[in-house]
């Protein structure tokens, strides 16, 4: 079983094509939610137009960015429609990040414009004399002097027809994702790829305009971003909540009826532990779409008791979508067969086909380690500015993703490893080697390793383990202080272990491996 494959059939079309189906037939009926404000689906359709005139306005051409830094909110989705109904490219920034990665995103992004929440005004205004290319500031909220309001540039915007037409390959997105190497790459997505990507989740989820939708996760990462593109595809209403928030979820939930929701399993794991969760009406769940982590199978079990047969794993990333898990197979009390299928990533989803393949990208047997290679409509158009990593990654016409895994007999896909030695915690990606690059900058580290150990709430933590200078001097805090200078909170270590010298390999490489064996079974 060295491929499998669900017919791989290309979808084409654009994002364009249902929003304005969505506002020709469902005109007057709710698109989008948030904080008891409403846009109609009619309205979505009709402030993106105005607004991506708005952009035409200021100079903003085919193709040309307009960089996000906000978090969740009507103004983000209103953004992403404009760029969805034209030929723009919306270029999202994580706002975790510190202000100099949110500089080097926009630098690297090279946008015209720069929208964001006015809670940012001071790390913008800090960073600003850095930013060469940015010729217009709008804020979402209270504007400073030297940023246009952004309600005042939606009125401004004509309501007719948007200044370009997009076409099925025309660039929509541009998602940055953690990189191995420390610096971070923009993954370009196309309207077809994004079509591709929300086709597959509203197949996998089976959503339909009676459904109400919630989503909390940051807009700016794929998963996020794609969930409500695919439930917007089946005419549903999404409710949008700033961040996650147990008790705020729990609210939405029992208040607004929600279907279908999307969460990290750590999240899930927090909704399920909440003191006060037997007091909310759930029973309208009827899918909660997981990712980013397998569901241990305590917390799967738990799940399962209170709210019954919702859970829907889907593996994939930011460069491309693939299995899916469906609700029908996760039976903690079924057969040791069931309980194995509980610890893989599921089968391929429509449309796509998956192979396992060696460094040789050979085929590999079924039960044998190797790489996971996928072809879906969902497939990154390659990634910015970065042609060698863009050829090296779509080799052969295949997503090399940089995991590892294998089949079993029945066509499930189990992850083993991680090539790029990533560590998710709370539903993040934190890469080891760009926490490594931090904690190197501190004058008395000698030697650093970035390792993820299990953690009850988050699912992983970072852990470091640091060999100092001789005669260098510096505590866990100080350390875990230094690196929140450099790179987003999240990512810092949680703990850190100190070494005299740490474990090598023949060839004078740091062993991760030992490293991982000592240190990774910390719970």
């Amino acid at each position: 079983m060295s491929e499998i494959s669900n017919m791989n059939t290309d979808i084409a079309g654009t994002v364009a094509d249902f929003l304005r189906r969505n506002a020709l037939y469902f005109r007057d009926e709710p698109a989008l939610l948030f904080e008891g404000a409403t846009r109609t689906h009619g309205e979505l359709v009709g402030r993106g137009t105005k607004l991506a005139n708005a952009f035409y306005a200021l100079g903003l051409r085919r193709q040309e960015r307009v960089a996000v830094l906000a978090t969740n909110c009507l103004e983000f989705c209103e953004i992403y429609a404009a760029v969805e109904l034209s030929a723009y490219v919306a270029a999202a920034v994580n706002y975790r990040l510190a202000a100099a990665e949110i500089a080097a995103t926009l630098n690297d992004a090279s946008p015209k414009i720069l929208v964001f929440e006015d809670r940012y005004a001071d790390v913008i205004d800090q960073i600003r004399p850095q930013l060469a290319t940015i010729e217009h500031y709008i804020c979402i909220g209270k504007a400073p002097g030297w940023a246009a309001r952004y309600e005042a540039i939606v009125e401004g915007g004509r309501d007719d027809t948007v200044p370009y037409r997009p076409q099925p390959m025309d660039l929509c997105y541009l998602l940055y994702t953690g990189g191995s190497t420390g610096r971070p790459k923009g993954v370009m997505i196309s309207q077809s790829g994004a079509v591709g990507f929300a086709e597959l989740i509203a197949l996998s989820t089976q959503a339909g305009p009676s459904d109400r939708c919630l989503m909390m996760m940051p807009l700016c990462h794929s998963g996020a971003k794609n969930m409500p593109l695919a439930f917007l595809k089946q005419s549903c209403a999404v409710t949008i909540l700033p961040w996650f928030d147990a008790e705020n979820v729990l609210t939405a939930i029992n208040d607004q009826r929600i279907s279908i929701t999307h969460m990290a399993p750590s999240l899930i794991k927090q909704i399920l532990d909440h003191p006060s969760v037997s007091k909310y009406d759930l029973r309208s769940l009827r899918a909660i779409c997981y990712s980013a982590a397998p569901m241990p199978i305590p917390v799967l079990k738990q799940g399962l008791e209170l709210l019954g047969p919702v859970f829907l794993q889907m593996y994939g990333q930011t460069e491309g979508s693939g299995t899916v898990l469906p609700a029908q197979l996760h039976r903690p009390d079924g057969s040791e067969r069931d309980l194995r299928r509980l610890g893989s990533i599921g089968i391929p989803g429509a449309n796509v086909s998956v192979r396992i393949v060696d460094d040789e990208d050979r085929d590999v047997p079924v039960g044998q380690p190797g790489e996971i290679l996928l072809r879906h409509a969902s497939v990154m158009a390659g990634y910015w500015n970065n042609s060698a990593a863009t050829a090296e990654t779509l080799r052969g016409g295949w997503l090399h993703t940089g995991d590892m895994a294998k089949f079993d007999e029945d066509g499930f896909l189990y992850l083993v490893d991680r090539k790029k030695d990533m560590i998710i915690s709370g539903g993040e990606n934190v890469y080891s080697r760009e926490v490594e690059n931090a904690l190197y900058q501190h004058p008395a580290v000698a030697e650093a390793v970035v390792i993820g150990i299990p953690d009850p709430k988050w699912g992983e933590a970072v852990h470091a383990v640091v060999a100092l200078k001789p005669g260098g001097s510096a505590t866990e805090d100080e350390l875990v202080a230094h690196c929140r200078t450099l790179i987003a909170g999240y990512k810092r270590p949680r703990s850190i272990d100190f070494l005299d010298e740490l474990p090598k390999m023949p060839t004078g490489k740091i062993d991760k491996v030992a490293v991982r064996n000592k240190y990774g079974r910390r719970g």
